[in-house]
């Protein structure tokens, strides 16, 4: 009978002491097999696409009116009651043409009474010269004082004077006179009738308005956002709805130095080149401004590319190097309802950043991708 051996209770305590130190060391093995290798920093999705440089005519547009170039009230240089009106709205009229007359019967007698004045100063003056006349002669012979002498030349030199200021007095009725008479200056249109016959007018009191003939201007109202893009000189193209196909050139004639204080805008006035007979006063168009800057050095974004570095416009632009950001700061030329004109910052070609202005940071990886909606894209 064969008796088994049983370990002595030392080997079994020194089998037990190894036991945890073969099951940690697989475990450790299995751990170390299943941990990756740390990777780079992944580089962000963003919306960026090339910019496009606009030629000039893409500066901007604005409705405008037509008027003339000189468009005035017309009224008289005398009070008086408005006893005639020869023309109303509408009228085309030629120089040297009556338009209006006031009761002439004051200025008549203003008229007559300084003829009458001018009679008796000029027979003072005669009465005076033939003084004068004789006191010299008997002053040669020593027959009158020196005094005397002296006084009759005084009094001559006083008709005389009396008999100038008679005849200004006489011209001066003369135009009173004449000016009871509305006459047109320059061919052109009666635009407005503002005065009735049989109501007292001062002088310089509107009773017409009043355009010339000839040049057309269109009148503009910039905002104040718009208007430092305009200079004078400045050339545009103008269409008119009711002249379909038509296209006139124009340029800057003059731009306000203050705004409006209703509207806050500020009106530029372009005088169009040829105008020709068709372009009648209050027509509506629509002006299309080139650009102050050569074609091409001007590039347009999105509204929603701009971003602001404290009060200076700026925008994202991706390095072609290495796919980082640079946030660059920019010139604007004008804020338009969705794009932005950009005169200075940004040559035609480089990506900027189009959405998500706010959610980048500069020397940030990106990765530049279209916009999920063809739409967005810019045009």
């Amino acid at each position: 009978m064969n008796v088994r051996e049983f370990p002595q209770p030392r080997q079994r305590m020194r089998r037990r002491a190894w036991l945890p130190y073969a099951v940690a060391v697989p475990l450790i093995l299995l751990a170390a097999c299943g941990r990756k290798a740390p990777e780079s920093e992944a580089a962000l999705p963003v919306i960026a696409l090339p910019v496009q440089a606009v030629d000039g005519l893409s500066y901007g547009r604005f409705p405008g009116e037509i008027h003339a170039r000189y468009e005035m009230p017309l009224s008289f240089r005398v009070s008086g009651q408005l006893t005639a009106r020869y023309v109303t709205a509408g009228d085309v009229v030629k120089k040297g043409q009556a338009l209006a007359q006031l009761d002439p019967a004051d200025a008549g007698n203003q008229l007559a009474a300084a003829k009458a004045a001018l009679e008796a100063a000029e027979h003072r003056l005669l009465f005076a010269t033939q003084q004068r006349d004789r006191d010299e002669a008997q002053s040669k012979q020593n027959l009158i004082s020196q005094l005397q002498l002296e006084q009759t030349q005084d009094a001559y030199a006083s008709a005389l004077a009396a008999r100038d200021q008679a005849k200004q007095q006489v011209e001066l009725a003369q135009n009173q006179s004449r000016y009871t008479m509305l006459v047109a200056d320059h061919d052109g249109a009666i635009t407005s009738r503002q005065a009735d016959v049989g109501q007292v007018l001062a002088a310089g009191q509107a009773v017409f308005g009043f355009a010339w003939s000839g040049d057309r201007d269109v009148d503009l109202d910039v905002p104040e956002s718009r208007v430092d893009g305009i200079v004078i000189g400045q050339t545009a193209t103008v269409t008119l709805p009711a002249l379909p196909g038509r296209v006139f050139a124009a340029h800057v004639r003059e731009i306000a130095p203050a705004a409006d204080p209703q509207s806050r805008t500020y009106l530029v006035k372009l005088t169009i080149d040829q105008p020709g007979t068709l372009l009648q006063l209050g027509m509506t168009a629509d002006v299309a401004l080139q650009s102050s800057k050569p074609s091409g050095a001007t590039v347009s974004i999105p509204a929603t590319a701009l971003f602001h570095q404290g009060e200076h416009p700026a925008v994202w632009v991706v390095r072609p190097a290495d796919a980082t950001l640079e946030l660059r700061p920019v010139t604007i030329v004008r804020y338009g309802e969705r794009d932005v004109l950009i005169a200075d910052g940004l040559k035609a070609g480089e990506r900027v950043v189009m959405q998500g202005v706010h959610t980048v940071t500069a020397g940030e990886k990106v990765t530049p991708i279209a916009p999920p909606h063809p739409e967005d894209a810019p045009q």
